[in-house]
């Protein structure tokens, strides 16, 4: 119970934690109710916590265009990756100005 208990107080859930009950008295955890497997809702939230962790990132140490530039590319905005020529077209900026991906 304190390892429970310190886990909340760390803010930390576990997706298979048991989180309560159902109709039947069936226990339910997170990701019963996300109706995903635990493991791909794992993975996502994992992402989704990378992708904010590189983003702070490039926004404290790029600024300005670098820094959007690098955004639009890797899909650090919405998830989506631009290709080279659609993120110097959306900026209004030569495509050597955008970098390339290898």
């Amino acid at each position: 119970m304190s390892l429970r208990a310190e886990k909340k107080q760390n803010g930390e859930v576990s997706l298979s934690e048991p989180i309560g009950t159902d109709g039947d008295g069936n226990e339910i955890s997170l990701a019963d109710i996300l109706g995903s497997e635990a493991d791909t809702v794992q993975r996502e939230v994992e992402s989704s916590m990378i992708s904010d962790t590189v983003r702070k990132a490039v926004e404290a140490v790029l600024s300005g265009r670098e820094c959007t530039v690098i955004k639009l590319r890797y899909g650090l905005i919405n998830g989506r990756c631009m290709p080279q020529r659609e993120v110097a077209a959306l900026l209004g900026i030569s495509r050597s100005y955008v970098l390339h991906r290898r």
